[in-house]
């Protein structure tokens, strides 16, 4: 279970989302999540990523330098 504390003004338009609509302020809560965590979830991960690149404990590598590195090149 998660519990958050929204401003009056969300609340306000969650409670008259939900009243229009006869779903649950709840109901749009999870909406919202679940539209949006797959890319806070990339952002959180690229993010990541950057900056072990940028402090030089990870590294890219060019497809035709593997491929040549391991003998698949033409």
């Amino acid at each position: 279970m998660i519990n958050f504390r929204a401003d009056d003004e969300l609340d306000a338009r969650l409670a008259r989302l939900a009243q229009l609509t006869g779903r649950t302020k709840t109901f749009y809560v999870r909406q919202a999540v679940e539209s949006q965590i797959e890319d806070l979830e990339d952002i959180y991960l690229a993010d990541q990523v950057m900056t072990r690149l940028e402090d030089g404990s990870e590294a890219t590598y060019d497809l035709d330098d593997i491929e040549r590195d391991l003998g698949l090149a033409d």
